[in-house]
């Protein structure tokens, strides 16, 4: 038995029906929102609250996530969410997820990249820069750092609609919460892509953070065979690139 899967951190999550869409799916964002939270106890089991890092003036950025769902979370499944750190290379921190159901199934599995930053100075530290080693377990993988989203020339965008950074949608370092990048990327699409599908693979990389007020025009493509890409942009600035894979059912 590997004798160190201390450095899993594992949490429990039921689906209830206000974390669930029309079609008593879960919602992108419910998954993107406890990935968020188990990352953060995982860090924090580990000696770094949030709070510590907070009055250090350090934070974690999330660069780039890559998710994939063999099957879509059902209002009240009991979801089991695995999350490690996998390792860094240079300035980056790789995190592995993976999400299993109430029977031991597994549904879904993440890679994303992450970054330690100074708040103040809006700056990427070097590993280093954390008070203190971090362990990582290499016992598992889901595979190696996902790539960066990038939306080819050839693909056409075209205005889904526009969307206003408000209180509703910030976190506590006064930023767009990551987890509302689904709604953001979901909203994109109209109720009837959604029907007989399940969501596949969503791919994003968060390219500048969005703060109160920010105006942002989110474009969409066609369906190429990656999926549907997205982007949100706005006053010369990209905000974030994305993909959203469906599949039928």
């Amino acid at each position: 038995m590997d004798d160190k899967t201390h450095l899993i951190w594992t949490e429990d999550h039921k689906v209830h029906a206000s974390d669930t869409d029309y079609r008593s799916q879960g919602k992108l964002s419910f998954i993107l929102d406890i990935m968020q939270r188990a990352a953060d106890s995982a860090v924090t089991s580990l000696g770094f609250s949030l709070e510590q890092m907070m009055q250090a003036d350090m934070g974690w950025m999330m660069i780039t996530l890559d998710l994939e769902f063999s099957r879509s979370p059902r209002q009240n499944d009991i979801l089991s969410l695995r999350t490690w750190s996998k390792g860094t290379k240079g300035a980056l921190w790789q995190r592995d997820y993976r999400i299993f159901d109430s029977s031991s199934t597994e549904i879904g599995a993440a890679r994303s990249i992450w970054a330690l930053v100074d708040i103040t100075k809006r700056k990427i530290l070097r590993p280093n820069a954390l008070p203190g080693n971090v362990e990582h377990y290499t016992g598992d993988s889901v595979g190696l750092m996902p790539d960066k989203v990038t939306i080819p020339l050839e693909v056409s965008l075209n205005e889904a609609y526009r969307y206003e950074v408000r209180y509703s949608g910030l976190d506590n370092n006064g930023h767009l919460n990551n987890a509302r990048y689904g709604d953001l990327c979901c909203d994109v699409l109209p109720l009837a892509e959604f029907e007989g599908k399940n969501l596949r693979r969503f791919r994003i990389t968060y390219l500048q953070e969005a703060t109160y007020g920010d105006e942002m025009v989110v474009s969409s493509s066609a369906m190429t065979e990656e999926g549907i890409y997205i982007r949100g942009e706005g006053n010369g600035i990209v905000y974030f690139e994305a993909c959203l894979q469906l599949e039928t059912e």
